[in-house]
């Protein structure tokens, strides 16, 4: 029986031109008996957008035809961006008058109608929606005489949902609802649903957590099905499975994460030899508890990570996992993959071994304890855990080596502020701090960085299937925006030179100065989303050739996938068969991943926005110190001590008329000269906060 990955491979050959149905078989070799398993194959394939079927009825692929395939993001302007599902084609910029009822985050198929030129996105056509992303949207609720709406709160589903009265459930003029598409919009019509959900009234208490589950479809609530089978694996490891690992439960290790972390992934040993360091990650091993195909497989795939939207998590896997058998909690045996590496006073990784163990971690630290003993020397600290100090100060020792290692390479450093958003038991923002990292953060990323490319080297070479954590360069037309700006400030990255040293040595040269923020945040847009792909193209900004996920396999499926991987190879169970298989899934997980890993994002950088918005709510009138992070030719925003941004708008500045100068991003007064730059501290009142929207806006004091 010819297989999908044998139909693509024939296809893919150069020589390789349309054939028909019939002409496919023959070509291929197809027993007549075998007809029906082929033509599902066939039609599975050009279901999911592999294959095209021409107006002929000949099969070929989509790049053989001008087609890409990709994800649609859409702006709230009405247009749209193609995300290639291939790796270093362009992004594709398609009209509103040509998304032919494309939505947002949809899989489609684009035909390229211009190619790129004087630096810009090729154009195209949407020519056919492969799957829908969203099925249900949370909107609001609007009745007009006869007209009756849902206007989506995501600005991106560009379209208004017509749906009927209902009599079923009680709804009114403003009412927070969910709605679930019964016919998709095309090229001349709107979408059209059913109300299936009313959520509430504007302000609700614990409606804004609620709206960003449903907006973003994330899933809340584990099937039964799914936790019966989580209670029948959530045991301890039997004596029967120690026995087949190795034994370290003698060694000092450690875990080291925030103060509420409840599923705990990593732990981290370490000893000095006589060359330089035996550094070990120990990483719990989620594979044993979570089997292929099985239901708690199944639900890991769909969910693709944990959420953690302020004060709540939404797990990958059920609790009875996630924060206990296979979280790897102090003083209990733990079943862990373990990847110890030696390296030396360079930071270089002498040799490793990689097996599967089974741990007892001595200490469940916290990054304030592990920062009280590294930067403050704090003495109740030290003395509390004095039989570990010397290790932790070690492990800095061996930090520091590996990010300066990284470093030379060119790994970029974005430095970006960051905050945490304190809420009370009814989940209302009591305050908003400024979160620095220090010494101990940065040490376990450090391990982790290490530890993942050691991983994803090893199964490089071994040419295992897995998913390879993918961070492409910036394409052409990204760079030369990023320019626009760099060139203001007297950079300019070439063509020619699009390595991650370049782009490190501007982060460099502008620490501290001003417009650091700003480059650093237009250079980061520049750059592509990074995404989980079954070939190792690189990790940009880690100036990684090789890069996996490995070492969060609790709120991570790709990092799943690994551990499965390294468990077949470790427990000898590794065939071709096996591995065939998992090469033919891998391009499919990968996409499942990525996409869920937009989602997560958005969801937690919404939450925190809307939650910032509502504590300032109370400083309405307030009078604030804070400095301009950017401007634009609307107004700039200004961002307060404890991270909080918001707009002061260029028609509420009503001493001068103002012009924006792009050339050096300032504004400056027509007749009085006054000048607003970047970084400039200035003194402003909270004028207008909306929190639906999350949107603050200051005056000028």
């Amino acid at each position: 029986m010819i297989n999908r990955n044998e139909l693509l491979d024939f296809m893919h050959q150069e020589s390789y031109r349309p054939l028909a149905y019939h002409e496919l078989m023959a070509a291929l070799g197809v027993d007549p008996v075998e007809e029906d398993k082929f033509c599902k194959t066939l039609g599975r394939l050009e279901k999911e957008g592999e294959i095209v079927k021409t107006r002929k009825n000949k099969y070929g692929l989509p790049e053989m035809m001008n087609l890409t395939r990709g994800i649609i993001r859409l702006s709230q302007r009405g247009y749209g961006i193609l995300l290639p599902d291939e790796p270093g084609y362009p992004e594709i910029f398609v009209y509103g008058k040509k998304l032919n009822g494309a939505m947002h985050s949809d899989r489609v198929m684009v035909r390229i109608h211009q190619k790129a030129h004087n630096d810009q996105r090729p154009e195209g056509e949407v020519v056919r929606v492969i799957s829908r992303a969203n099925k249900e949207l949370v909107g609001t609720y609007e009745k007009v005489k006869n007209l009756v709406q849902v206007i989506p709160d995501d600005s991106r589903q560009i379209y208004p949902i017509y749906v009927k009265p209902t009599k079923k459930l009680k709804v009114s003029n403003g009412d927070k609802v969910v709605v679930k598409i019964t016919a998709w919009p095309d090229k001349n019509r709107s979408p059209e649903g059913r109300i299936i959900e009313v959520l509430g009234k504007k302000g609700q208490p614990g409606l804004d957590i609620e709206v960003v589950i449903k907006k973003h479809g994330l899933r809340v609530h584990f099937p039964e099905a799914v936790l019966d089978e989580a209670r029948e694996v959530a045991i301890n490891p039997s004596q029967e499975e120690i026995n087949c690992r190795r034994d370290l439960r003698a060694i000092k290790m450690v875990t080291i994460d925030g103060e509420d972390a409840k599923d705990l992934d990593d732990a981290v040993s370490i000893e000095r030899t006589e060359g330089g360091y035996l550094l070990g990650v120990h990483i719990a091993d989620v594979s044993h508890y979570v089997k292929e195909g099985g239901k708690l497989d199944k639900e890991a795939c769909a969910r693709g990570t944990s959420v953690y939207l302020v004060d709540k998590v939404l797990p990958m896997l059920p609790p009875q996992l996630s924060n206990d058998v296979c979280s790897l909690n102090a003083r209990v045996d733990r079943l862990a993959i373990s990847c110890m590496m030696e390296i030396n006073q360079q930071g270089r990784v002498l040799d490793y071994d990689i097996f599967k163990s089974v741990i007892n971690i001595d200490e469940r630290m916290t990054y304030t304890a592990v920062n009280k003993i590294l930067v403050e020397n704090d003495a109740a600290t030290c003395e509390r855990y004095k039989e570990l100090v010397e290790d932790f100060r070690l492990m800095k020792e061996l930090a520091d080596i590996l990010r300066q290692d990284r470093s030379c390479r060119g790994a970029l450093d974005f430095d970006f502020p960051e905050s945490k958003v304190i809420v009370d038991d009814k989940g209302f923002p009591v305050e908003i701090k400024r979160f620095e990292r220090g010494p101990g953060e940065m040490l376990i990323e450090d391990f982790m960085i290490k530890a993942n490319e050691v991983i994803a080297e090893h199964l490089y070479w071994q040419e295992m299937p897995i998913l390879y954590r993918v961070h492409e360069k910036p394409d052409e037309e990204s760079l030369n925006k990023l320019n626009l700006v760099l060139g203001v400030f007297g950079h300019r990255i070439r063509e020619n030179k699009v390595e991650p040293s370049v782009f490190q040595k501007v982060l460099m040269d502008i620490k501290g100065r001003p417009e650091e923020q700003l480059i650093a945040l237009v250079m980061l847009r520049s750059m592509k989303h990074a995404r989980y792909m079954p070939q190792a193209l690189g990790h940009f900004g880690l100036a990684s050739k090789f890069y996996c996920h490995f070492t969060s396999p609790i709120r991570r499926y790709p990092d799943l996938i690994v551990h499965r991987v390294l468990s077949a190879i470790l427990e000898g169970s590794m065939n071709a068969r096996k591995r065939s298989r998992w090469k033919r899934k891998m391009t499919s997980f990968g996409e499942q991943a990525t996409v869920q890993e937009m989602k997560a994002e958005e969801a937690e950088r919404e939450l925190v926005d809307i939650k910032k918005a509502q504590y300032m709510h109370q400083f309405v009138g307030a009078i604030f110190e804070a400095r301009i992070s950017s401007i634009q030719s609307f107004g700039f925003f200004v961002e307060l001590d404890n991270t909080v941004e918001g707009l002061v708008h260029i028609s509420s500045i009503v001493d001068d008329y103002y012009q924006f100068n792009d050339r050096n991003y300032t504004l400056v007064g027509n007749h009085t000269s006054r000048r607003f730059s970047i970084g400039d501290p200035v003194k402003v009142q909270l004028v207008r906060v909306n929190v639906d929207d999350a949107k603050i806006d200051f005056e000028l004091v």
